[in-house]
């Protein structure tokens, strides 16, 4: 059963925003690469004008459009359910895993440094955020996106708890 990430005692809810772990930042490159690829298919095939282009043409544009409303519902849906979330507090931030449970709940007060790596390239765009705490083993995920609003968010409360 699902925990709720009310009621871990850290204060008034901020936010709530997407992340992802190595498959979603796989699922992302696949995705940009599956475009890429039927961009080259399209333009190849009005190149190169096999018999029956425009059917294959359609074929795989019925394909494309209908993996991108999947993601998109997919998106809606996790969202709505609490799936791979970071919600941030007034006092801490809390993290769900891939079925909406507590993966994690981190205190301001026990974090000691926030490191942070971004990667930018035509295939892959997201921030690798490393939260350092006492006496635990730090918390990790990524937010996808050339500049999520996780991140701004997240930085401005590290400030406002004087964490660097």
């Amino acid at each position: 059963m699902r925990q709720g990430t009310h009621g871990l005692g850290l204060g008034e809810k901020l936010g709530s925003y997407p992340i992802a772990g190595v498959g979603g930042g796989l699922a992302q490159m696949a995705r940009r690469s599956g475009a890429v690829l039927y961009v080259v298919m399209i333009v190849c095939l009005a190149a190169i004008t096999p018999p029956a282009a425009f059917a294959k043409g359609a074929v795989m544009t019925v394909v494309v459009v209908i993996l991108f409303g999947l993601m998109l519902a997919w998106r809606r849906t996790s969202a709505r359910l609490g799936l791979r979330r970071c919600y941030l507090y007034t006092d801490g931030l809390v993290v769900t895993n891939l079925f909406g449970g507590v993966r994690d709940a981190v205190a301001w007060s026990e974090v000691t440094e926030l490191n942070r790596l971004s990667g930018a390239s035509v295939f892959m765009t997201f921030h690798r955020v490393e939260i350092s705490r006492h006496g635990h083993r730090p918390l990790v995920f990524l937010a996808l996106g050339l500049e999520p609003p996780l991140v701004n968010a997240l930085l401005s409360q590290l400030a406002k708890n004087g964490i660097r």
